[in-house]
């Protein structure tokens, strides 16, 4: 009788948002949420109830609309999700309108990238890109949650996105929008990159012995 082979180590990885969310915890939280992440990337679960909100704030950008397409997807979306869209349009909306008059701002291509830190890779994985008529560009991700973005969650996401700059979108920068308070938050002007990568190099190697140890 054959000898089952053994099953392959699923190997440490995780995303922009799981890493940072990671890095906002504290103590013994941090290994259930890696545990949790281990156990979602085994199942291949995931569902992202989000998805059709991107794509009309998109349109509203792509089509100079100002809010059109979100307005309607609230009604659109399947019952169980309206709640939640009624709850992100009014801060989308005004965070739309913060750029600008609608035709000043033109959707731009972003691309996914890998980051290494340290031997952890990290899928960095941005929203959408809006460049203005001046030429300056941005890339978005987007924040969803009922609190706002911790300053370490944000600067987390912010350096990560932009240290990966020339595959995303070369020569934009980072914004973190937080979607139901139509915020946008950069990199701060004291932000030192130097010390943002030691302590997130540091936070990777934490997080690759609680994945190991979530096995």
């Amino acid at each position: 009788m054959t000898a089952p082979t053994p099953a392959t180590p699923l190997a440490p990885y995780t995303t922009l948002l799981g890493f940072t969310r990671y890095v906002d915890r504290t103590g013994p939280t941090k290994a259930t949420f890696v545990g949790g992440l281990r156990r979602q990337r085994a199942s291949r679960s995931g569902f992202n109830p989000h998805g059709q909100f991107v794509k009309a704030l998109k349109a509203d950008i792509a089509f100079h609309t100002a809010g059109t397409h979100l307005d309607r997807v609230v009604t659109a979306v399947k019952p169980r999700w309206r709640p939640l869209y009624r709850a992100l349009v009014p801060g989308a909306t005004a965070w739309l309108r913060s750029l600008g008059a609608p035709r000043s701002v033109d959707l731009a291509q972003t691309r996914d990238a890998l980051a290494l830190l340290g031997d952890l890779p990290v899928k960095i994985n941005p929203h959408f890109g809006i460049r203005y008529a001046d030429g300056h560009a941005e890339a978005v991700r987007l924040h969803f949650d009922e609190a706002p973005p911790s300053d370490e969650a944000a600067l987390a996401m912010l350096h990560l996105m932009a240290r990966q700059m020339d595959a995303i979108l070369p020569h934009a920068e980072p914004v973190l929008v937080d979607v139901r308070r139509g915020r946008a938050h950069r990199t701060p002007t004291t932000a030192k990159p130097e010390e943002i990568e030691r302590w997130l190099a540091g936070e990777a190697v934490a997080f690759r012995a609680l994945w190991s140890t979530a096995a």
